[in-house]
């Protein structure tokens, strides 16, 4: 599998990232261990966590795995903090203590002394950007994590935590939900990565399922979508809005004799700072669809895709 630099830093991620959102819930030990063996022998190095992911229970199973299945050494640990669990659901909470804690906990769970990239996973308005810049620089200085960066951030935000961490160390990624049915981020957040040198982590490439095309007709039984605790995260991208993108992926796939999950991933990893595309796959069989991804399309097929996807610009972006 291709190695991407990470932005302007030192640090090269796998073309593609192992997501872990379903572990501990909806993939089991088992499955898990296959995933995380068959990710590291296709050439994936990135897998991505969060304490918030089933509660802590994916973070407690990778680390379970980090040596019996795999050496802590075959990959590299991005994880993240910022999400308070209370009794009255998640809770936002990039306040120094809180991410500091966060950041103990998941240590403890992947049963490791450091990672090698800490997100914080949300925005919090009610903690300044100072304190939270603080919380990173200190990670980095006590050797817990090996780099910084920020995920579901706006682009002011971004660059106003890159400013906060000058001269040194250096905002390494921003993680965001991109793909052709969520361009968003080209608006501000792109641009504010390429021009301060941030690698961008693109989470959801494949539209939360929906681009591999196995909605186009049906819910099926085992999805996402029919899932009690992961439907309303599918439901937005089912609507009339996407079906236009769906059908260009699937009639440019059958014109390349490529699955559309293929077309899809190799349309993010195409785009300019794009370093992983963090798949999320429940099973092996998932996972080796997603390994087999083309990297490349021909120049007609993208200029379709980005024709049909394309997001709203308006003032000040377009004028």
């Amino acid at each position: 599998m291709q190695e991407r630099s990470l932005g302007s830093t030192g640090l090269r991620v796998s073309a593609l990232g192992l997501g872990t959102l379903t572990w501990g819930r909806d993939t089991d030990a088992d499955d898990a261990a296959t995933l995380l063996r068959d990710f590291v022998d296709g050439g994936g190095t990135l897998v991505d966590t969060s304490a918030t992911y089933g509660d802590g229970a994916a973070e407690e199973l990778l680390g379970e795995l980090l040596g019996p299945v795999v050496g802590r050494d075959e990959v590299l640990l991005c994880t993240k903090a910022g999400v308070r669990r209370t009794g009255d659901g998640g809770v936002v909470d990039a306040s120094r203590r809180a991410l500091l804690d966060g950041l103990d906990g998941s240590l403890t769970r992947l049963g490791t002394d450091h990672v090698d990239l800490w997100l914080v996973q949300a925005p919090d308005p009610g903690t300044p950007l100072e304190e939270t810049a603080s919380a990173l620089r200190y990670a980095l200085d006590s050797g817990r994590t090996r780099y910084v960066g920020l995920s579901n951030h706006a682009g002011w935000q971004t660059a106003r935590v890159a400013s906060l961490l000058e001269p040194a160390p250096r905002l390494a990624a921003v993680e965001v939900e991109y793909s052709l049915l969520e361009r968003g981020v080209e608006r501000e957040v792109l641009p504010a990565a390429q021009a301060l040198g941030v690698g961008v982590l693109a989470w959801s490439p494949l539209g939360r399922g929906v681009l591999t095309g196995k909605y186009r007709r049906t819910v099926p039984a085992d999805s996402r979508a029919a899932s009690a605790h992961l439907a309303g995260f599918v439901a937005s991208y089912l609507g009339a809005d996407a079906a236009p993108v769906v059908e260009a992926l699937v009639t440019a796939a059958e014109g390349l004799d490529r699955a559309p999950l293929e077309v899809a991933l190799a349309w993010v990893l195409g785009r300019p700072q794009v370093a992983s595309a963090i798949v999320g796959p429940r099973t092996p069989a998932q996972l080796s669809a997603a390994l087999t991804a083309a990297t490349d399309l021909p120049d007609a097929i993208v200029a379709a895709l980005d024709e049909v996807s394309e997001p709203a610009l308006g003032y000040p972006e377009r004028r």
